[in-house]
């Protein structure tokens, strides 16, 4: 069904998506090849596209490594990994498989890294092998570890590169990319789902549409309230900052080094990533950030911050784990501190060598009870679904994501279909 003009001159379209990250993106990609002759509007309140957690982000596609065999993350992560690397090779957009390690340094994160490795085999992450600390020193000549795991299918991309095809696909297929324009409310009415939007022409201050893919990452969890959805969880944002490593000492680290994370902290630690334009980046931390698209120490967003200190679940999540926010807020504030963390992983790494880099936002989900959401989180309301938790790794999943949900769009449309078959006879 094309577009068309109602009385108050709102345009109808079939399927409206908020956000202009890679999810967002990815998912317009899905959904319009499942519904083809379908119209599609994309909406994203900044200038341009992968704005936030997408173009803030070290480029790693992930392998699948870390997640619960069965959760929605091993799904889509190892199929997502598979389409990442085939999207950008017909595109041609330039990945290296450059291979991460994941090393123990000390006998009581053995245990843990076996785990990891049968995650992964259970999750079907090709080419994982564990490595002896010799081999470890093979492949990484300056790591440090006692033992690893190797996994030479993680590789890098420029995930911003990737959106700005994804976007011209887009566009050549018909569809509304608008950008500067913010949501501003959400009402479910007679025709499905009408927006109100700010920052664009007037002609399209307000437009209606069949479904709603809310995608809408640091924001996320606001839309659906606005759209009258009562969303269980709250986004807590946690900045996350990058050191980059001189040019002199990029001979440290050849692919990707990570440690052995914490299984009940949904980070993975700081680590040393190369990048396609052939930086070296170490990082990032997690520090709570006081707003949701703070960037640095000094950005606050009162009502924002008030927001995350008024949820429950924060408090409960504050009480749990407030040795670990604060050395994180202190490793934030000390360089040499900082680089003791990396040390662990690469002792030669000294303060000289790093300099300050970008920051990035994670946009952690919290339940209601405290728990720091670790898998993907997407809920149905009505004529709309919300993403409320995409996190890592969800730039490498996007596509499997978008294919996901667009099924979802599909069994709700069968199901819309068949009730009013059954109505009609």
């Amino acid at each position: 069904m094309g577009s068309k003009l109602y009385a108050d001159q709102a345009v109808l379209f079939d399927f409206t998506i908020i956000g202009g990250g890679i999810v967002g993106l990815a998912t317009a990609l899905a959904v319009k090849a499942r519904f083809p002759d379908r119209s599609l509007i994309l909406v994203e309140k900044e200038p341009h596209v992968a704005a936030h957690q997408t173009g803030h982000n070290s480029g790693v596609i992930h392998s699948g490594i870390y997640y619960k065999p069965g959760s929605l993350k091993a799904k889509l992560c190892v199929d997502g990994a598979s389409r990442m690397y085939a999207f950008c090779a017909k595109h041609a957009i330039e990945t290296q498989r450059i291979g991460k390690v994941i090393i123990a340094t000390a006998p009581d994160e053995l245990p843990r890294l076996d785990t990891l490795y049968e995650r992964g085999i259970a999750n079907g992450v090709p080419g994982l092998r564990k490595i002896t600390q010799a081999e470890l020193r093979e492949i990484e000549p300056h790591a440090a570890g006692i033992a690893g795991i190797h996994s030479p299918n993680t590789g890098i991309v420029d995930y911003k590169q990737v959106c700005e095809k994804m976007r011209e696909l887009l566009e050549s297929q018909g569809v509304c990319v608008m950008t500067g324009a913010r949501v501003t409310g959400v009402d479910q009415v007679s025709e499905g789902v009408r927006c109100q939007v700010s920052g664009i022409s007037s002609q399209l201050s307000a437009f209606s549409s069949q479904h709603l893919i809310n995608c809408g990452g640091l924001q996320s969890d606001l839309i659906a309230q606005m759209s009258g959805a009562q969303p269980d969880v709250r986004i807590i944002p946690f900045r996350g900052e990058y050191f980059f490593i001189k040019p002199e000492k990029h001979n440290l680290v050849r692919g990707l080094i990570y440690p052995v994370p914490d299984p009940n902290f949904p980070f993975l630690g700081v680590h040393f990533t190369r990048t396609v334009h052939g930086e070296v980046e170490a990082g990032p931390n997690a520090v709570f950030a006081f707003a949701r698209e703070g960037y640095t120490m000094g950005a606050i967003n009162l009502r924002e911050l008030w927001g995350s200190l008024s949820w429950p679940g924060f408090h409960k999540v504050a009480r749990k784990w407030w040795r670990v926010g604060a050395y994180e807020m202190y490793r934030s504030l000390n360089k040499k501190e900082f680089v003791r963390s990396l040390q662990k992983l690469v002792p030669e790494i000294q303060p000289q060598d790093i300099v300050r880099g970008e920051a990035g936002v994670r946009a952690q989900a919290v339940s209601i009870d405290g728990a720091l959401l670790d898998d993907f989180k997407i809920i149905q309301q009505g004529r709309m679904l919300h993403v409320l938790n995409a996190p890592s790794p969800a730039a490498t999943a996007s596509l499997a994501i978008g294919e996901y949900i667009a099924g979802q769009l599909r069994m709700k449309n069968e199901e819309c279909r068949m009730k009013k078959v059954t109505s009609e006879s």
